[in-house]
């Protein structure tokens, strides 16, 4: 099943479903329950490592990173440099004392994810970081330069969402079994976002976009439906475009603002969101009166697939300001 929150085209930069602010205050909610109860309970040395599958990857993966980052290293037992990868992020978990939780994924076992993050070889080595995925880097690295990037993810987690991570008892025994905690109460609104998550894995974005806007017709403030829709939507516009040609068109007339807008949907699809943005920014500075609102409006709603707390999105407001005013 599709992730919530994650990509729905195997690419990752399109994780955004809470706003750093949301999950900052996830994050200190989280920590005042703990403390009227004495204090966050800790886990055991054993728990830092954990084994992830498609089932389990909302659970185990998406809701634990509203508490500390989660490094997903993907892996397979033919691999040779998994072997010589996979030790040393295991003994860093430890190391690092819950700073990070790493989460390993099997990729011949677990294909869909594999496909979601849009992993092209192995090792390869993710985070996310209060539902927000991230690539690492792919291959075997050296220890050092492991840590430099761990410490900077750390750091993220830190300073934009309030993640400090998690308390670690060296004496705790390890969790008996691999018994889920109790679901959640459903809320007035799973069943409809449930099948728009199903309609995207089987790739009718007419069916995801439809059961998104039934979600917010009643709840119009609903921030799942809403990321959902303008992922769906942004989805639905590229799947029959022919990228090549777009990308071709879009080099020879700078000013021809519906082809500006498809080369930035697949700039976006792409990962290459400042690119989407500055293409977009450079258009409505190109143009004027119908043609600067169409690329000024076609902006905002991919800012919307992003995040509206996401840097990227607040450096190309800033842009978008200065060539507007």
């Amino acid at each position: 099943m599709q992730p919530r929150n994650m990509s729905m085209s195997g690419v990752v930069d399109l994780a955004a479903v809470k706003a750093a602010g949301e999950a900052r205050q996830k994050a200190e909610q989280a920590r005042a329950q703990a403390a009227e109860q004495g204090g966050p309970a800790a886990v055991s040395a054993a728990s830092l490592v954990i084994d992830v599958e498609e089932a389990g990857f909302e659970r185990d993966v998406i809701q634990r990173s509203a508490e500390v980052p989660v490094v997903i290293d993907f892996w397979a037992e033919w691999c040779e440099p998994c072997k010589q990868l996979s030790p040393l992020l295991e003994r860093l978990a430890v190391d690092y004392n819950g700073r990070f939780v790493l989460a390993k994924i099997d990729v011949d076992a677990n294909q869909m994810l594999m496909q979601q993050f849009g992993i092209q070889g192995i090792p390869a080595v993710f985070a996310v970081v209060a539902g927000q995925a991230l690539p690492l880097f792919q291959g075997a690295a050296p220890e050092a330069q492991i840590r430099q990037t761990l410490d900077q993810l750390i750091q993220v987690g830190e300073e934009r969402f309030g993640l400090t991570g998690i308390a670690v008892d060296p004496d705790a025994a390890p969790p008996a079994g691999d018994e889920a905690p109790a679901a959640a109460p459903a809320g007035p609104y799973d069943a409809l976002l449930e099948a728009a998550v199903q309609a995207l894995d089987a790739n009718d974005f007419g069916g995801a976009i439809q059961a998104y806007k039934n979600v917010l017709v009643d709840d119009p403030g609903n921030e799942e439906a809403k990321l959902g829709l303008a992922q769906a939507e942004l989805l639905s516009r590229v799947q029959k475009l022919d990228p090549q040609q777009v990308r071709k068109d879009a080099a020879e007339k700078p000013t021809d603002v519906p082809t500006q807008l498809a080369a930035a949907d697949l700039d976006l699809v792409g990962g290459h969101v400042e690119d989407a943005f500055g293409r977009l920014v450079e258009t409505v500075q190109r143009t004027a009166s119908d043609d600067r609102e169409a690329a000024r409006v076609h902006l905002l709603h991919l800012f919307e697939v992003i995040g509206s707390e996401d840097p990227r999105v607040t450096a190309a407001r800033s842009a978008l300001a200065r060539v507007l005013f």
